[in-house]
C-alpha cells in the first residue's frame, strides 16, 4: 500500500485497485487527478440514459463512453481497465442490488458500454487548496449523499431524483467554494443549494442515503452539490435487467488533472 494515497496518481491508485490492495472510498486520494463515477448498461438501454446525462448535466456530465465491449476508457485513462480499476462495484439486477465485487471481468461481454460521469471528488482538492474545509476527509469517512425531492428531466425509463452531496462550511466559506466549484461544472458544478435542507426535502442531515454523516459545527451551514449517485438512483427506478455501477464513493481515478477539465462544459 502506498504511503501517501493522497500524493498517488490516477495509475497508482488503479494498479492497487486491479491487485485487490486498495478497497475503500477514493476521497481524499489521487489529489489533483479527476475522479469519475461509472454506469455500464447493455446496449438497448445506453441510447436513452445518454440522452438522460444530456438533458441532466450537472449530476451526470459525461467525461467518456466506450464503445461496446470495449473496456478500456480512451479519452480519460488509456492503460485502465475498468472491469477491475475500481476500488469496488455495484452489481444490479432489474434495479436491486445482487453484489458488490472488487471485480466485475465475469459480468463483462461484448454488449456492455461503460459511461464515466463527473465526481465532485474532483473538486475537494481545490478546496483543500484554499484552506476549506471537506469534513469527510478531516474525519476519515465517506461523503454523505441524500436523496432530494427535485426531480431530473426523465427520458424514456429514467426519471430519478437528484442526489446530492453535502459539505458543511461556514457562510463566507459557502460562498468561495461556490467560486471555485463553478470553474468545474463537469465535476457537478457550483452548489444546487446552500443552506436549509428541508428545502430538498432532506429531513435529517445525521442519516443520509449513502455514504457516512459528518460533523456540523455551530457556525456552519449545509452546502449540497448535485452527486453521481443519481444514475444508481435512475437505474434502480428503471429496472434494466442488467448494470453496473461503482459502489458509491468508490470511484474511478482518471489520469487527468482536475485543472484540465475547468470551464469545459458537459
Amino acid at each position: 500500500m502506498l504511503a501517501n494515497p493522497a500524493s498517488a496518481s490516477g495509475a497508482e491508485i488503479r494498479a492497487l485497485c486491479r491487485s485487490g490492495v486498495f478497497d475503500r472510498p477514493t476521497t481524499g486520494v489521487a489529489l489533483g487527478y479527476v475522479q469519475a463515477n461509472l454506469v455500464i448498461l447493455r446496449r438497448k438501454w445506453s441510447e436513452d440514459f445518454h440522452e438522460f446525462c444530456r438533458l441532466n448535466p450537472q449530476p451526470c456530465p459525461i467525461l467518456d463512453i466506450t464503445k461496446p465491449g470495449v473496456y478500456e476508457p480512451q479519452l480519460v485513462a488509456p492503460s485502465a481497465d475498468l472491469r477491475h480499476d475500481l476500488p469496488r462495484y455495484r452489481v444490479l439486477q432489474n434495479g436491486v442490488c445482487v453484489g458488490t465485487p472488487a471485480s466485475i471481468e465475469s459480468y463483462w461481454d461484448g454488449d456492455c458500454i461503460a459511461f464515466l460521469i463527473g465526481c465532485s471528488f474532483t473538486f475537494e482538492n481545490l478546496l483543500l487548496e484554499a484552506d476549506l474545509p471537506v469534513r469527510h476527509i478531516e474525519q476519515n469517512r465517506n461523503v454523505p449523499m441524500y436523496r432530494t425531492n427535485i426531480a431530473c428531466r426523465p427520458v424514456g425509463p429514467f426519471a430519478p431524483q437528484l442526489v446530492v452531496s453535502m459539505r458543511p462550511m461556514t457562510p463566507s466559506q459557502a460562498d468561495e467554494a461556490c467560486k471555485i466549484t463553478a470553474m468545474f461544472p463537469r465535476a457537478h458544478g457550483q452548489p444546487v443549494h446552500v443552506g436549509d435542507p428541508a428545502a430538498l426535502g432532506i429531513k435529517d442531515l445525521t442519516s443520509p442515503d449513502y455514504g457516512d454523516a459528518v460533523s456540523i459545527h455551530d457556525d456552519e451551514i449545509p452546502v449540497f452539490w448535485a452527486c453521481g449517485v443519481t444514475p444508481l438512483e435512475a437505474i434502480m427506478q428503471a429496472k434494466p435487467d442488467f448494470a453496473i455501477t461503482h459502489e458509491p464513493g468508490h470511484m474511478f481515478v482518471t489520469d487527468i488533472r482536475d485543472q484540465d477539465l475547468r470551464d469545459l462544459a458537459p
